[in-house]
C-alpha cells in the first residue's frame, strides 16, 4: 500500500506500524512510501522523531482522536465491483477516480422539504442503522433530503459535532464508516437525497495534530471557535486541496447529495479565487463527470446576494446559502423575545418582509450589531434560500435547548409550519419539529476533564446575564446529552399527531404546487399590524393567518380560492386560526 503526507517543514517522516518504523522519502513537501497494511492494523506518522500521531487524512479512527488511523477502502464504500487505478495522492485511503451515480439522483432544491438531524440524538441508540428504521418516518412526512449533523470524529462519544478534528474520519460511535454508507444508500433506495454539515473555519482543540503536519492554520485571523484555517497564506495551496478533498470525499465515496458549509463567514480568503469559488467549482465537476444533482450550500449571517450569484456575475457560486432573517422574525413574533439579535427584528411587518424577500436587513443599520448590514437579494432565486423556524443553533443556543413547542400552543406552531413550508424558498424543519416534540435540544459535549470545565464554565458565564432562562444544564453530564434524545412514542398522542398530518398535509399542498411556489415572482404578501393578520399568496395557494385572539374578517386577495386546510368559517378566521385555499381549477 502506498502511503503519502504533507509536511512540508518536516526533515524526517516515519510511518510507524505496529513495532514497524519505515522512513518515508521526501518529494516537493511530500512524504511518501509503501508498506503492507492488514486490515485490522492501525498506523501513524513521526514527524522528527516525535511522537506518532494519526494521519491528517485518515478515514477511520476507531479507537478515537488520539488512537491509531485504519485504512478504509473507498470502493467498498461506493459499492462497485469495478476496480479503478488511482495515482499516489496524500494518503493511502484518497483517490481521484470519478465514479457513476448508482441510478439515484436528488430532487432540485426548488423542490426540496430539508430535514436536519442529528446521529447522536435522533433515535435512543444514536446509530446510523438506528436511524435507518426512521427513514420511511420521513419518507411519508415528505422529505426530500436529509441534513446530517457533522460527522467528522471529535472527541469522546457524543456532541453536536463541531469540534471535529480528524476531517475525513466519520464518529465510530454512530457506527462504521460502511454503516454510514449503507445509512446513505438506505436513504437513496426510498427516494430520499442526503446532505452533510461540514465544518471547514476552525478544526476542535483537542486530538488536533494536523497543525503538527504543516501551516493548516493562521494567526492573522480569528474565529470565535479555534485557529483560523490558513486559506490565503504561504503554502495555503496544499491546505485548499486538504479540504477540497475532504469535500469530494463525502459526495465520491459515500455519495452524499450535498454539503452543507457551516459559518463560511469565518472563513478567512482574501485571493483573487475564494476557497469557497474553488470548492464549488471541484463539485461541480464531479457533479458533472458523475451525472449527479449534487448541491453546496452556505451558512452565512451577511445577507450577501454574492456568495449564490453564479462566478460569471461576481458570486462565488455556492448553489444555496441560509437566511437567518427569516427564522429571527418568526421567532421575534411569535414569543415577543427581544434579546441580542431579535432586537433588530419589530413584528409583522418584518415577517411581510421576510417572506417576500428573505433578507430582512438589506443594508439598514442594525442595533445590534451597531452599523448597516446586508444588501437587497438581487439577482437571486428563492431557491437559493434555505429558510426555517427551528434547527439546531436556534434551539441548542438557549440555555434550556427549548424547541418553540414548548413555548407556544398549537395554533401558532401551525401558522409557524405553514409559513415556513408554503415559502417560496427551501424549507427546512428540525428532528421532531414536525410533530411538536417536547424534548429539548441541548448543548452537550464529551471532553476530557479539563476541556470539559472550562467548556462548562464559559456555558454558564454566556447565560449569566439571562438568569430568566433558569440555570444552564451542564454540557458535560450524560444527562444533558440524553435528554436532548427525541421520544418517538409522543407520536402516539393525540395532540402529536395532529401536528404531524398538518405538517404532512402542508408539505403535499406544497409538493402538488411546486413549479409554481418555486417561480421566481414575489408572492403578494398583505398585513395589518394592528389587527393582526397577514394573507399570503403565491403559486396558485393562499396561506390567510389570524393572530389576533378574537375572530375576525380578513380580506382575500383576488381570485377564486377554494378552502383545503385549517379551520373553516363562513366568514370569519378562527382566532389564532391559519387557513390555507389553493386556486380554482
Amino acid at each position: 500500500m502506498k502511503f503519502s503526507v504533507w509536511a512540508p517543514q518536516a526533515k524526517s517522516v516515519e510511518l510507524i506500524i505496529g513495532d514497524q518504523r519505515l522512513a518515508l522519502q521526501p518529494q516537493d513537501g511530500q512524504w511518501q512510501g509503501e508498506a503492507a497494511l492488514n486490515a485490522d492494523e492501525g498506523y501513524r506518522f513521526s514527524l522528527d522523531g516525535g511522537a506518532p500521531v494519526p494521519d491528517p487524512r485518515s478515514r477511520w479512527q476507531r479507537d478515537g482522536v488520539h488512537g491509531a488511523s485504519f485504512a478504509v477502502d473507498p470502493e467498498s464504500l461506493r459499492g462497485l465491483a469495478a476496480t479503478v487505478e488511482s495515482p499516489t495522492v496524500e494518503s493511502p485511503t484518497v483517490e481521484s477516480a470519478t465514479v457513476e451515480s448508482a441510478g439515484f439522483n436528488a430532487l432540485p432544491l426548488r423542490e426540496a422539504i430539508v430535514y436536519e438531524l442529528h446521529v447522536g440524538t435522533f433515535t435512543i441508540e444514536g446509530t446510523y442503522r438506528a436511524a435507518q428504521d426512521k427513514l420511511t418516518h420521513l419518507k411519508n412526512l415528505g422529505v426530500t433530503h436529509v441534513e446530517l449533523l457533522p460527522l467528522a470524529t471529535f472527541p469522546g462519544s457524543h456532541g453536536w459535532g463541531y469540534d471535529g478534528v480528524d476531517l475525513y474520519a466519520p464518529l465510530p460511535a454512530y457506527g462504521t464508516p460502511q454503516d454510514l454508507a449503507e445509512f446513505v444508500r438506505a436513504c437513496h433506495r426510498i427516494g430520499l437525497a442526503v446532505l452533510l454539515d461540514v465544518v471547514y473555519n476552525h478544526l476542535g482543540p483537542d486530538g488536533n495534530y494536523v497543525g503538527q503536519f504543516g501551516p493548516y492554520f493562521t494567526d492573522r485571523y480569528k474565529t470565535g471557535w479555534g485557529a483560523a484555517v490558513n486559506y490565503d497564506g504561504p503554502q495555503s495551496d496544499a491546505v485548499r486541496s486538504y479540504v477540497i478533498d475532504n469535500a469530494l470525499m463525502w459526495l465520491r465515496d459515500y455519495q452524499f447529495d450535498g454539503l452543507r458549509l457551516d459559518a463560511v463567514h469565518a472563513i478567512f480568503s482574501f485571493e483573487a479565487i475564494h476557497v469557497l469559488e474553488e470548492l464549488a467549482a471541484a463539485v461541480k465537476k464531479l457533479a458533472a463527470e458523475s451525472h449527479r444533482n449534487l448541491v453546496v450550500i452556505a451558512e452565512s449571517d451577511l445577507n450577501d446576494p454574492r456568495l449564490v450569484r453564479d462566478v460569471s456575475n461576481g458570486g462565488l457560486g455556492m448553489d444555496a446559502h441560509w437566511c437567518d432573517d427569516f427564522h429571527h422574525a418568526l421567532h421575534r413574533f411569535f414569543t415577543g423575545e427581544t434579546a441580542g439579535y431579535y432586537s433588530d427584528f419589530n413584528g409583522l411587518s418584518d415577517v411581510a418582509t421576510a417572506l417576500r424577500d428573505g433578507y430582512v436587513y438589506q443594508g439598514q443599520y442594525s442595533v445590534h450589531r451597531q452599523r448597516h448590514h446586508g444588501r437587497a437579494p438581487s439577482g437571486i432565486g428563492a431557491d437559493q434560500l434555505v429558510v426555517c423556524a427551528q434547527n439546531h443553533d436556534q434551539i441548542g443556543n438557549r440555555a434550556q435547548g427549548e424547541r418553540l413547542s414548548m413555548m407556544l400552543e398549537s395554533a401558532q406552531l401551525k401558522a409557524i409550519a405553514a409559513l415556513t413550508l408554503l415559502s417560496p424558498f427551501v424549507p427546512m424543519l428540525f428532528q421532531g419539529e414536525e410533530w411538536g416534540a417536547r424534548t429539548p435540544f441541548l448543548y452537550f459535549t464529551d471532553h476530557h476533564e479539563e476541556l470539559g470545565r472550562l467548556v462548562a464554565e464559559g456555558r454558564a458565564r454566556e447565560f449569566s446575564a439571562f438568569k430568566w432562562q433558569g440555570e444552564v444544564p451542564n454540557p458535560q453530564s450524560l444527562d444533558t446529552f440524553l435528554r436532548s434524545k427525541l421520544d418517538w412514542n409522543e407520536l402516539s398522542q393525540p395532540a402529536h399527531a395532529e401536528l404531524l398530518e398538518w405538517h404532512r398535509q402542508l408539505i403535499r399542498l406544497r409538493q402538488s404546487n411546486v413549479a409554481a411556489i418555486a417561480d421566481r415572482s414575489k408572492p403578494i404578501v398583505k398585513f395589518d399590524a394592528a389587527k393582526l393578520w397577514l394573507t399570503y399568496a403565491h403559486g396558485g395557494v393562499l396561506a390567510v393567518f389570524n393572530f389576533a385572539d378574537r375572530a375576525q374578517r380578513i380580506p382575500k386577495p383576488a381570485g377564486e380560492w377554494e378552502w383545503v386546510l385549517g379551520a373553516a368559517a363562513a366568514q370569519q378566521v378562527p382566532a389564532r386560526g391559519t387557513l390555507i385555499y389553493k386556486k380554482r381549477a
